[in-house]
């Protein structure tokens, strides 16, 4: 499958029953939706919980998927902080079916330019299938290494960057830092800030619960025909989505859409932070109305 066929990747919620088991159900109609609307689906990343999974539920999850045969192209999140673990679901992964891997910066040690050089150099080595590198300094604490970046430049297995520092003149560092590799916004608001400056799609949060109307607004950003408010609209739907921690409220949208049962988070995410739906209900409408109004 040719990866770069899909601008827009979906970051999967992974929705749980209230009792904090997989709801296998929802996540199947989840996979569906993004088959039907033509997305990358990207499981087992950050907006998935992938850490406050069990290596078997992630197993389970990752087979109940595979099983689907969707007819576009999963990639799956490997990220930790122990090498010697993550090289092992490296070659766990390496025996599925899957397209393609997103390698997360090393959580919480901080790593300099050689530790992180050397931590995605073993991954990249470890791996038989395509991999996108995620610089997150939000969450990981500390931002993808430049230098390091530029010292895994050539490597087989790289193929892309996922950019979500939040910082313009950060993402066309990197775009400039290794122009082998495909850039891609990490921030749906960002987006067409980023295509500006090189970026060749997005991996997205929104695409969760709208799926065709982000399709449609990746596809009208890359080809310039995004105007001035169809971009104030995205910036003010999909911050929205970031009114508490990612993904809580997404997946309280998706159960007022009745799409999955429960907005079930796992510890220390509690869906308790967010009472109060009524700014994310209008925002759907709001992208819900624009979709309508795009042929």
């Amino acid at each position: 499958m040719k990866l770069d066929n899909y601008p827009l990747w979906t970051a999967l919620v992974t929705p749980l029953n209230t009792n904090q088991t997989v709801d296998y159900p929802s996540l199947k109609k989840l996979v569906l939706m993004q088959e039907k609307a033509k997305n990358g689906i990207l499981i087992l990343g950050s907006t998935g919980e992938a850490l406050n999974l069990s290596l078997d539920e992630r197993k389970e999850i990752l087979k109940s998927v595979l099983e689907l045969k969707p007819s576009v192209p999963i990639m799956v999140g490997v990220g930790g902080i122990n090498m010697a673990e993550t090289i092992e679901w490296v070659e766990y992964l390496n025996s599925l079916s899957v397209d393609c891997y997103l390698l997360v910066t090393p959580l919480y040690a901080k790593p300099g330019k050689m530790g992180q050089y050397f931590w995605f150099k073993s991954l990249l080595d470890a791996s038989n299938r395509p991999c996108m590198l995620y610089n997150i300094p939000s969450r990981s604490g500390i931002e993808l290494n430049v230098e390091s970046y530029k010292m895994l430049k050539g490597h087989e297995n790289l193929w892309a960057l996922k950019e979500a520092s939040g910082s313009i003149p950060n993402f066309l560092e990197y775009v400039q830092a290794n122009n082998d590799v495909l850039v891609f916004s990490g921030d749906d608001a960002m987006m067409p800030a980023f295509i500006k400056l090189g970026a060749k799609g997005l991996v997205s949060v929104a695409s969760n619960v709208w799926p065709k109307a982000t399709h449609k607004y990746v596809k009208r950003g890359l080809e310039g025909l995004l105007n001035d408010n169809e971009i104030k609209l995205w910036e003010v739907a999909s911050n929205s989505l970031f009114v508490a921690s990612n993904p809580i409220p997404v997946k309280a949208l998706l159960k007022e859409h009745g799409v999955i049962k429960e907005k079930t988070m796992r510890l220390p995410l509690c869906d308790d932070d967010l009472n109060d739906l009524s700014i994310l209900v209008e925002q759907s409408g709001n992208v819900e109305n624009w979709n309508k109004s795009i042929q």
